[in-house]
């Protein structure tokens, strides 16, 4: 068994407390990601895991048994960093199974654990090749393969694809799918792109400062954010807010806007009183496909950014201080100035309280919408 427990971890550097009674379940060969912004903690969290920091109080188990003063080589772990880090005088072969070596493992040991990761990964055909002749993807695939042949019970990934081009983060990140569906090790994996984060995990932990705001599915996060934070974290681009206050409880929770304008929300706001100061959520999809006669914002455009297979619209609207951001058909005709009503759907609204803890929502959206038609103004 490989999974993983964290029972009250702090880690503390002197006064400056880094991660604060952090308490997580991993289960055995499951895919999770730590995501957050630069600071959070994620990456100090994998490195307590790792045995690189010392954990200030609590407990950590991996596969039952307490870790916190077992040695690093000793946990049964592996970890990959942003950097690859390879000798640049070996070629591949002995690269990966340089550690083996040390080890002292019998040579044919050695020899079938570096071919089984290279056909895994599909660098069998470079083992020859000293790093200088690689590109940034195969020499990453070096590096988790200088991890596969100590067999751990634990893979632990540190930002590996941050050096990478775009078009190269997009092929690595469907070969990490595919190593975790070959290999059914537990992996954790750092990063603190949250499209990395979605496409890659059974289950994301959210970060920021030290604490975990949310644990769960990818799905679940996006329609069901536990607070402000994580609605505007997760999802590209991120959740529109726009400030409100509670005209009606309901539900649905009727909302007065600064514009004037009432918004139904299907979420159940029974905890809150008429008048209270709440965020009303959306995200860029979710706007209604057509123009809507009630649960309408009037907006002025401020940019349309062309993207080829949608095109996303800036807005700006009473209420909202980073304005909207819509994201519509690639053939919308709408133009910088243009005056626009744009409609809410009711199921699609998200709100959330002063203190920014999410209203639970009562419907999540059927599906995600991928494009919306905007009704034009009177006179515009």
């Amino acid at each position: 068994m490989a999974d993983v427990l964290l029972k009250g971890v702090r880690k503390a550097f002197g006064e400056f407390e880094i991660l604060r009674n952090i308490n997580l379940e991993i289960a055995d060969g499951e895919f999770v990601v730590f995501v957050g912004p630069s600071g959070c903690g994620k990456s100090t969290l994998l490195r307590v895991i790792a045995g690189l920091e010392d954990i200030t109080s609590g407990d950590l188990f991996i596969g039952g048994t307490r870790m916190n003063d077992v040695a690093p080589s000793e946990r049964g772990v592996a970890m990959v960093f942003q950097s690859y880090a390879l000798y640049p005088h070996m070629n591949l072969y002995d690269n990966m199974a340089f550690g083996l070596k040390l080890a002292k493992v019998p040579k044919p040991e050695i020899d079938t654990a570096v071919q089984h990761a290279a056909k895994i990964l599909h660098i069998d055909h470079l083992l020859e090749r000293k790093p200088k002749a690689l590109s940034g993807g195969q020499r990453q695939r070096v590096a988790i393969g200088r991890a596969i042949v100590r067999k751990p019970k634990v893979f632990l990934f540190d930002e590996p694809l941050s050096n990478l081009d775009a078009a190269l983060r997009v092929r690595m990140r469907i070969e990490f799918s595919k190593l975790h569906d070959e290999l059914k090790t537990t992996m954790i994996y750092v990063t603190h792109d949250q499209v990395e984060a979605m496409t890659l995990a059974e289950k994301i932990v959210v970060m920021s400062l030290g604490n975990i705001e949310q644990i769960g599915p990818p799905l679940e996060l996006y329609h069901h954010p536990r607070n402000l934070f994580v609605a505007g974290f997760i999802g590209s681009p991120k959740m529109n807010f726009i400030e409100g206050e509670i005209a009606e409880v309901g539900p649905p929770a009727v909302l007065a806007m600064p514009g004037g304008a009432k918004i139904r929300a299907a979420v159940d706001a029974s905890g809150a009183k008429p008048g209270d100061k709440v965020t009303l959520g959306i995200r860029p999809e979710h706007f209604a496909e057509q123009p809507m006669a009630e649960n309408s914002l009037k907006a002025k455009v401020l940019l349309v950014e062309p993207m080829g297979e949608a095109t996303l619209v800036y807005m700006d609207t009473p209420g909202s201080k980073d304005g909207l951001t819509v994201r519509m058909g690639p053939d919308t005709q709408v133009a910088d100035g243009d005056e626009v009503s744009v409609g809410l759907p009711e199921k699609a609204c998200h709100l959330f309280a002063a203190d920014g803890k999410a209203y639970r929502r009562l419907i999540a959206p059927a599906q995600v919408r991928t494009h919306v038609s905007l009704g034009a103004m009177a006179g515009s």
